[in-house]
């Protein structure tokens, strides 16, 4: 099964971006395919290089980035929602990109199933 994911809060503020990753991991050694991870609202957040926790907590955008480069997933930002939160191109983590709705509304066509975290 192809599977999509949309985002949308933010890390260390709610639960949905460690739900949504411990699903992705869960789908993927089950043998699905997650094509993309579309990161909208506040969760855009997760993708942004200027993240740091300490050292004893989880470092949510390493984790995104790290599943997305060894399984193929497209970590797609939403451009809108970035710019209004100051998050550019050269501030994003490795593995991410910005571009725009027209991604999430492909993930959605293009998956058997498209599920959404957050609000």
């Amino acid at each position: 099964m192809k599977i999509g994911i949309l985002i949308n809060e933010g890390p260390y503020t709610h639960q949905a971006t460690d739900s949504a990753f411990l699903f992705a991991r869960a789908a993927i050694e089950k043998g699905h395919q997650v094509t993309r991870v579309f990161f909208y609202h506040d969760g855009v957040n997760n993708a942004t290089r200027l993240t740091e926790p300490p050292q004893d907590d989880r470092h949510i955008v390493n984790r995104w980035a790290k599943l997305g480069q060894e399984h193929g997933i497209d970590l797609v930002v939403c451009v809108a929602a970035a710019l209004r939160r100051g998050i550019k191109d050269e501030n994003l983590a490795p593995g991410f990109r910005i571009s725009g709705l027209g991604q999430l509304i492909e993930a959605g066509i293009q998956a058997d199933r498209l599920v959404t975290f957050g609000d």
